[in-house]
């Protein structure tokens, strides 16, 4: 679970149902407009549907699941593991490392030891890799896409039913004051809706995203160093300066300092 984002989504339900219940004294209901849900949620979900294919669709649960669960390796761990292999692998040869392998729960880093161990050039090992990671960063794209799309139309939706609510209420005047209110609700709650659909969920999850993928592709990126290190047979000392290249200054010092 990643903990930040389970604090930011209870600290904003905590704000939004505190300031709700203030303003309507706990009559809750005076903040839902059936017309305003269909117009911003229903017009949200037309607008990804028409952005996107099918197939990157199908991966919204797993992109919200991505944003509530971390799951990428520790690259403090990393570190510590192919300086390991590394050493181990100077000392007993590259072939020692096969049963290293089955013991890797990350697919990137146990095809690329598995690529080293069968003896593949660095040429051929690294364009591999990048060809991987250039494909993991499209991947990651198409998540960040869709709340991207959420949050940019989200509001304009908004607009949206503000104008048809407007438009209603004046159609209204000289009519029933029920009439004119409930278009007026409308034309206020439709805004609201499309400005914390924007402001409270799809810009945080898609910012969240696009930080998750770029910490995970300078993970990936530092275990191909790690990886060309070991295949290139240089010192362990060598393997170890150069992953932790992508560390923080306090953590390359005390893992260092650890080594």
């Amino acid at each position: 679970m990643d903990k930040a984002s389970l604090i930011g989504v209870i600290l904003g339900l905590a704000c939004i149902v505190t300031v709700g219940y203030h303003a309507s004294h706990g009559h809750f209901a005076m903040f839902y407009s059936q017309e305003g849900f269909l117009t911003v949620f229903g017009g949200s979900v037309s607008v990804v549907f028409m952005a996107m294919p099918m197939d990157r669709l199908k991966s919204v649960v797993g992109y919200i699941r991505r944003f509530m669960f971390h799951k990428s390796p520790n690259p403090v761990e990393v570190i510590q593991m192919l300086v390991r292999f590394s050493e181990k692998a100077r000392r007993d040869g590259i072939l020692s490392l096969e049963a290293e392998v089955k013991k890797i729960n990350d697919p990137f880093l146990a095809t690329s030891l598995a690529m080293t161990i069968d003896g593949q050039d660095q040429a051929t090992i690294e364009s591999t890799l990048r060809l991987e990671i250039l494909a993991m960063q499209e991947r990651h794209k198409a998540g960040k896409k869709f709340f991207d799309l959420v949050k940019l139309y989200g509001p304009g939706w908004g607009l949206v039913g503000t104008l048809i609510g407007q438009i209603g209420m004046f159609g209204q005047l000289g009519g029933s004051v029920e009439s004119m209110g409930k278009m007026l609700a409308l034309a206020v709650v439709a805004t609201m809706y499309g400005t914390v659909l924007a402001n409270a969920v799809a810009g945080p999850i898609g910012d969240k995203l696009a930080l998750r993928s770029s910490e995970e592709i300078l993970n990936r990126e530092m275990i191909l160093q790690g990886i060309m290190s070991i295949q290139a047979g240089d010192n362990p000392r060598v393997t170890l300066d150069r992953m932790t290249a992508f560390l923080p200054q306090t953590s390359r010092s005390k893992l260092k300092a650890a080594a």
